[in-house]
């Protein structure tokens, strides 16, 4: 895989951008979900749903493009204006606005009012001329006819219902010709339409939603940033205490120092191999464990008692230098079982992939600089396994896993079959997260002391029955 054209073509980021784009999609994820329970997106939404509607619409419409005149309003307003502006209609309102008219009525209810017919009465008194000129006039006749009409009938109707406070409501709403912009429909708009505009908003609806669900795929299981070496502890992690875990083999060049070539300083973890001389056990093919003076020494370390997990994603930021095989990965700490290499430096190139005997599949990362930090990344589903470089795919096989937990292994050694030389393991930081429908990875818990030294009196005792 010739991750230097995949650079130079933008295929793969940089370690530092992959990184940044990590932080920010994480970022992303955060806000996007926090506007999503926002009080404003479900103000937004309620708003929009309205909006949206046949009813929001059709009233808008009505309320831009109806004419006043077309309206019950209007219609009315206008017939009682013209039953208004009618002659006999305007002479009746002024016989009934008038002082001396109205008192002329009055006048006619009483007995004096028999006597408007005498010429002698009407010789004695102005005011009884006056009465008589309004009782003989055109203008009482006007009076007498409206007062029995239909028309005046339907008019005093007409201003009942133009009176009330319904009609007056409605009417002023269809009288003003910015009635869209002065109701209420108008105000829900336009606060859908700031909410729409709004940074959160806009932001929210730029995402794409698969993407978002992408990211959250993953839940967060385990993370550390190398500050101390509370997460590691030395040796392969074998599952059986009878198989001395932390030793090297002959085949090696150094022997393993229980951690003391690890450290943890400036947020990283640095397993170095140092040329030293030192008496360690080893494991021989044809002679089981012996003693063996060893020219160097190196670490292995690994999270079993602390992390281990069945399936998710494993990332970690790695680089090595100087000589020597470099591994970090997974493993079930059965030596029988498959390691997966999430970065492996084999003495000459980078690889990644799958140790598992026979069906051992490995991928070659050329053009990986040994000097440089690259993000390593291992997908495992229950069908496929996926390896990453950065951003990057670069290897995808059936997946041949074991139906059990596995845990982080770090490494560094040194071949008999090479030359021998001293060099660092860096690991700056690892991360971990198990898929959504996963429970939580619990850390593995060590069993109590008593129980610890019930097994070790216990295991001689099983030796001793094979024996028999």
């Amino acid at each position: 895989m010739n991750l230097f054209t995949a650079r130079l073509t933008g295929k793969m980021v940089s370690t530092e951008q992959f990184e940044a784009n990590m932080h920010e999609t994480q970022l992303r994820v955060i806000r996007y979900r926090q506007v999503e329970k926002s009080p404003e997106m479900a103000e937004y939404l309620a708003l929009k749903q309205e909006i949206e509607s046949p009813e929001f619409q059709a009233r808008k419409k009505e309320l831009m493009g109806r004419k006043y005149k077309e309206t019950d309003e209007g219609r009315k307003t206008s017939f009682r204006d013209k039953l208004k502006g009618t002659m006999r209609m305007r002479a009746y309102d002024r016989a009934v606005e008038s002082p001396t008219f109205q008192a002329f009525l009055a006048f006619r209810e009483t007995e004096d009012f028999a006597k408007i017919n005498s010429l002698k009465e009407r010789l004695r008194s102005p005011e009884l001329r006056m009465y008589n000129m309004i009782y003989r006039s055109a203008f009482y006749r006007n009076y007498l006819k409206v007062l029995n009409s239909d028309e005046l009938k339907q008019l005093q109707e007409l201003e009942a219902e133009i009176n009330t406070p319904e009609f007056q409501e409605s009417n002023a709403l269809w009288a003003d010709a910015k009635r869209w912009q002065h109701s209420e429909e108008y105000k829900k708009e336009q606060r859908y339409v700031e909410l729409a505009n709004s940074d959160d908003i806009k932001f929210f609806y730029a995402q794409r939603a698969e993407e978002i669900d992408w990211a959250e795929l993953f839940r967060p299981s385990f993370e550390d940033l190398m500050v101390s070496n509370k997460n590691w502890k030395a040796g392969f992690g074998y599952p059986k205490a009878e198989l001395r875990d932390g030793h090297s083999r002959t085949s090696e060049h150094q022997a393993y120092n229980g951690g003391r070539n690890t450290f943890f300083a400036e947020g990283r973890m640095d397993i170095e191999t140092r040329h030293e001389s030192q008496k360690a056990l080893a494991w021989d093919a044809q002679k089981g464990f012996i003693e063996k003076v060893f020219d160097y020494t190196s670490d292995t370390m690994n999270t079993k008692d602390i992390f281990a997990q069945e399936e998710g994603m494993f990332m970690a930021k790695v680089r090595s230098q100087g000589d020597g095989h470099h591994l970090f990965g997974l493993s079930t700490g059965d030596t029988k079982k498959p390691v997966v290499a999430l970065y492996y430096y084999n003495g000459k190139k980078h690889q990644l992939g799958l140790f598992d005997g026979q069906n051992t599949r490995l991928v070659d990362l050329d053009w990986v600089l040994r000097s440089m930090y690259h993000v390593y990344a291992f997908r495992w589903t229950k069908d496929e396994l996926f390896w990453y470089v950065n951003n990057m795919e670069v290897l995808r096989i059936k997946n041949t896993l074991p139906k059990e937990q596995m845990f982080l292994l770090a490494q560094s050694f040194l071949p008999t079959s090479e030359k021998a030389g001293e060099g660092k393991l860096k690991v700056q930081w690892v991360r971990a997260y198990r898929t959504v429908d996963q429970k939580p990875a619990a850390p593995v818990e060590e069993k109590p002391v008593e129980e610890k030294k019930e097994e070790k009196k216990a295991a001689p005792k099983k030796a001793t029955a094979k024996k028999k």
